[in-house]
């Protein structure tokens, strides 16, 4: 593979594998959707073939998908609705089209059986412990139900999410939705209530009853101080639930999913005695130093390199670049990571040390 390397440089053989066919590529990984399936008015599941570098995933992650619209590639992040560790390995996602977006209708409205996407690094700690706590509550609304329907499916498919001591968890679900046609999910639920036996499922149309209130919920589950809870959805919700297990004294068991951009660490908050170190962008390309608490992004701009981007928060997976060699710094947590070939999101990430990223992405074949 050496060899072939430096015949083929300054393109590795993934590359060219990538350009044969997309799902070759392990450095730039790809899937290929296999099937459409509508899920009520303005939305649909998407079922995806993952090719080489296939994304491992846990019940509750998310996944950014990278799709061409009109000759220009648009990252989003997803949840994954499939259960670990299906047979044959596809992954499905569950998208909601929103009338004001780009993506999303494009997704729901005109993707077709055979289209090529590109695939991001999984993502995401709305997962559940091992072993799962004995008693949970789930509180979501619109499309937050996506993650909870990864998780829910997994113990349904006998993928090992059990309760403590063995026995089968006791689980409610609360969930809103404007109406039962926008419901997501809503028969499978049905289904998976009647034959389960440890789930309880709540609907509430907003349309007809108004939302979710501190009152609906402790009328809806007596004991939520009691349960461990999960918590997806819009953030008028969100906020509800955080401030009333805050009130209450039990915040220490909630989780959040938040379907919007986090907060990134301010450069001043970096650690005393971090470095950062000499960035190449791109093989042979412009070579600057970069500073601990700079994001590569930034960097790479300011030195007149060609940069993808899109939200520059960390949200929409636009600014992946793989990774040659050299180690990064997530910005908002602090970790160091990095490994050859790794997609790194420059806007979120800093150097840590000398590093080298690879610029030159190979298109997705129509």
């Amino acid at each position: 593979m050496r060899a072939v390397a430096w015949l083929t440089t300054p393109l590795a053989p993934d590359d060219y594998l990538g350009l044969l066919d997309p799902l070759l590529s392990a450095r730039h990984p790809a899937g290929r959707v296999t099937a459409v399936r509508s899920e009520g008015p303005g939305a649909a599941t998407l079922t995806i073939r993952p090719g080489r570098g296939r994304p491992e995933h846990r019940a509750g992650q998310y996944l950014p998908v990278g799709v061409e619209i009109d000759g220009v590639r648009h990252w989003r992040t997803y949840s994954l609705t499939s259960p670990p560790d299906v047979p044959g390995g596809e992954l499905t996602i569950t998208v909601k089209a929103d009338p004001r977006g780009r993506v999303s209708p494009h997704l729901v409205h005109r993707t077709r059986p055979g289209t090529v996407l590109r695939l991001g690094p999984v993502q995401g700690e709305f997962t559940l412990p091992d072993p799962p706590p004995a008693r949970l509550l789930m509180v979501t609304a619109g499309s937050g139900i996506t993650p909870v329907m990864g998780i829910l499916r997994t113990p349904a498919r006998g993928l090992g999410v059990r309760g403590a001591k063995g026995a089968a968890p006791d689980v409610v679900l609360l969930h809103s939705a404007p109406t039962p046609e926008e419901s997501l999910f809503r028969s499978e639920l049905a289904v998976l209530a009647e034959t389960l036996g440890w789930l309880r499922v709540e609907e509430r149309h907003t349309r007809a009853v108004g939302r979710l209130t501190a009152e609906h919920i402790a009328a809806l589950c007596p004991d939520w101080r009691e349960r461990q809870t999960w918590a997806c959805g819009p953030d008028g919700l969100l906020d509800l639930v955080e401030e009333h297990w805050a009130g209450a004294g039990v915040g220490a068991r909630l989780r959040l999913e938040r379907f919007r951009l986090a907060p990134l660490t301010s450069p001043d908050g970096c650690e005393p005695g971090l470095s950062g170190g000499r960035v190449q962008f791109g093989r042979g390309g412009v070579e600057v130093d970069s500073g601990a608490a700079v994001p590569l992004l930034e960097t790479g701009e300011a030195a007149g390199a060609v940069m993808p981007y899109g939200c520059r928060r960390g949200v929409c997976f636009g600014c992946l670049v793989p990774l040659l060699h050299g180690r990064v710094r997530d910005l908002r947590a602090g970790e160091v990571h990095g490994e050859p070939g790794e997609l790194i999101q420059t806007c979120v990430n800093g150097a840590a040390g000398p590093l080298a990223l690879d610029l030159r992405v190979p298109p997705l074949r129509r």
